[in-house]
């Protein structure tokens, strides 16, 4: 399969008997093996494997970039170097699950469904939106279209800045289009995410809008201005409480499992990062039992490790520093026994109540999107809460939290200051979502790379490279890109990122 073509080819075989008189094409056909799968089945597909790919581990590299974790073997990503399997798992979207939501749409549209349409095209939009922020310029206005007689073979990369416009518009039209409580089912009980709760869908619509917006809030003030106020005003609401989280609930049964559960059963690589850990200590934070597990080799101590060391210098920690929560842990491993089975089955975020009403809080204290500086406490206590009880704690350890000097809210610089650390905080195993938010922000200024003896960059990277592959089989569309947007380079920012 070529990765230019983005499409998954229909390939169909004929044959022609000369002499025959009766066209005998129809034998061709078998009535047991259809050449579409109904869209139910396409967008179940597709959303799971949209998690597995951009909130499961093969992502993990983002949260070694917004230092959430911390690698204490195989080192390669916590120094700065990506190894190309990750450029090109995102990429593998394409032909994958954008292929299986391009043909949900078409059914949904062909039907006259746009309950089927709408919740594809939100989904779509996501992974473009983490897709686009990974990379900056990517194909989009003439990917999936390599099976359309005449369609680009070789689809050209658009702006980050043309993307989100696309986003923006797709999302819109999407929220407005789904009609909770009608009679237009959707794909019902196939929807992983949501079960078919169209309401939900279109909370998710809009809240994604928001996101989007205040993502390109300072690249584009004028129109992340307009578009915040019309994603909070939009009708059907934003997701504000963890009811209406939208995230991706696994079965637990060894096959669907949580992936970072999945991956930590064979694989011991990873600790709590030490910038997250002596974040939440310094504050007290109630979440510190939830992210971390104690240390092996004292159970009282929660310690993070490092980024970026080496391997020698890495090695006496690997006891001494604390694994990720039991909660992403499948109970037996194969070194050993960490939490329960119950780890199979947490849910993988996508985006929750928490990061909305961060959101609402920071438009709130730079008084845009229609809010003003005296509501913003009052989403940032929300934002906080709502992390917390996500997380299994309380109402209660959160009011105690809040009310903590550093935690409580200050109104003006430090205040916003607060929402973007307590955004990252809560942001804990969405790792490019993080990172993409300490890009904007800048927030929290502890994010370093690793000690510079041991580092294989000497910052942060400000994006991800593009796959190799695309050289060979989409070289003329890639080299514009890299043209119009920059270097190749880990330090070449996407457009949003001032």
């Amino acid at each position: 399969m070529r990765i230019t073509r983005y499409s998954v080819a229909t390939l169909a075989a004929s044959v022609v008997l000369a002499g025959c008189s009766h066209d005998l094409t129809g034998l061709n056909t078998n009535p047991n093996n259809p050449t579409t799968a109904p869209a139910a089945t396409l967008f179940t597909q597709a959303a799971v494997t949209a998690a597995q790919r951009f909130v499961g581990f093969t992502a993990n590299s983002t949260s070694l970039y917004a230092q959430h974790v911390a690698q204490v073997q195989y080192l390669d990503e916590d120094r700065g170097h990506l190894r190309s399997g990750v450029y090109d798992s995102f990429f593998g979207a394409y032909p994958s699950e954008l292929e299986d939501l391009t043909k949900v749409i078409a059914q949904g549209d062909a039907a006259n469904s746009p309950n089927t349409s709408g919740p594809a095209k939100v989904l779509m939009s996501w992974a473009y939106q983490t897709m686009t922020d990974a990379f900056g310029d990517i194909p989009y206005s003439e990917a999936l279209k390599g099976d359309i007689p005449g369609g680009p073979q070789h689809p050209k990369y658009d702006s980050q800045q043309s993307i989100y416009t696309g986003l923006l518009a797709t999302l819109t039209s999407a929220s407005s289009s789904m009609k909770a409580g009608s009679s237009d089912a959707g794909v019902g009980g196939a929807d992983p995410i949501y079960k078919g709760d169209i309401a939900k869908w279109i909370k998710f619509s809009n809240s994604l809008r928001a996101r989007l917006a205040m993502r390109m809030s300072k690249a584009d003030p004028a129109k992340a201005n307009t578009e915040l106020a019309a994603a909070f005003a939009a009708p059907g609401g934003l997701i504000t409480t963890n009811a209406d989280n939208a995230q991706m609930v696994w079965p637990g049964d060894g096959v669907f499992d949580n992936p970072w559960s999945a991956t930590f059963a064979g694989r011991d690589d990873h600790r709590i990062s030490k910038t997250l850990l002596d974040t939440m200590t310094a504050l007290n934070d109630p979440r510190i039992p939830i992210y971390a597990q104690p240390t092996k080799a004292d159970p009282t101590k929660y310690v993070g490790l490092q980024n970026g060391l080496d391997n020698v210098v890495v090695t006496p920690f690997f006891n001494t520093t604390s694994r990720p929560g039991a909660i992403l842990y499948p109970g037996t491993t194969v070194y050993g026994t960490f939490g329960t089975a119950a780890g199979k089955k947490t849910p993988s975020p996508i985006l929750t109540a928490a990061e909305v009403n961060f959101i609402m809080a920071e438009a709130a204290n730079r008084g845009i999107g229609g809010l003003t500086a005296g509501q913003a406490k009052a989403f940032y206590d929300a934002g906080v809460t709502a992390s917390i009880t996500q997380w299994g704690g309380t109402a209660a350890q959160a009011a105690t939290y809040l009310a903590q000097p550093g935690v409580a809210y200050v109104a003006g610089a430090t205040g916003l200051q607060q929402i973007g650390l307590q955004k990252w905080l809560s942001m804990f195993t969405q790792g490019t979502e993080a990172w993409s938010e300490w890009r904007r922000t800048g927030n929290p200024a502890s994010i370093k790379m690793g000690p510079k003896a041991y580092a294989d960059t000497p910052n942060i990277p400000r994006r991800f490279l593009y796959p190799v592959a695309e050289a060979s089989s989409n070289k003329a569309a890639l080299d514009a890109a890299i043209a119009a947007q920059g270097p190749d380079g880990y330090y070449t920012r996407v457009w949003w990122d001032k």
